[in-house]
């Protein structure tokens, strides 16, 4: 059973909120939380107290999706966290955008199903590329401290038993950076 009370979102950073709380008002909103933030970012107060105020079978209803989110991921996201709260997801300028009927469901695991394949082809291509580097000999990680020429010389030292601590100190690094180098 759907409870009729109606939770609402308007996000509108630059145009009048007036109007956007109208248009949530008219679709059947009973609390509007409004906010003028860039739906980029992801740590929003009004949006996490819309979703707190959520119960069992509300619909969390927005004027347009991008106001909510800017990315697939994001609003995956937060639509993961609505369903967990047992309630619904309309947005009144994005008609499909709508978990409360089949279709709009459909659309959404369509849009996840599309996510998850970008996320995909992101890694690979993030990996594909770390290892053309790597063939290409770029180092990765922070930069060394020492100069080639530098290390050679600590290493020279170190095998006349000199203290790794005394080494350290004269090039400016601690003794865990010269007991590292025979590592290297």
């Amino acid at each position: 059973m759907q409870n009729d009370s109606r939770i609402c979102k308007g996000l509108n950073r630059w145009a009048d909120l007036g109007c956007a709380t109208a248009s949530l008002k008219a679709a059947g909103a009973t609390k509007v939380y409004s906010e003028k933030i860039s739906g980029a970012k992801t740590d929003r107060r009004q949006l996490a107290n819309a979703i707190a105020a959520l119960a069992v079978g509300d619909v969390l209803l927005v004027t347009r999706l991008d106001r909510l989110a800017r990315s697939t991921h994001d609003l995956l996201n937060v639509l993961a966290t609505v369903s967990e709260r047992q309630a619904g997801f309309r947005s009144l300028a994005d008609a499909m955008i709508d978990t409360t009927s089949p279709h709009g469901k459909l659309i959404l695991a369509v849009l996840a199903a599309l996510a998850e394949f970008e996320r995909s082809m992101i890694l690979a291509r993030t990996s594909e590329g770390r290892t053309r580097a790597k063939a290409r000999g770029v180092r990765f990680g922070r930069p060394l401290k020492l100069t080639d020429y530098q290390i050679k010389e600590a290493l020279a030292r170190r095998a006349n038993g000199e203290s790794l601590a005394v080494i350290g100190r004269s090039y400016g690094v601690s003794h865990s950076t010269i007991s590292r180098l025979e590592l290297e």
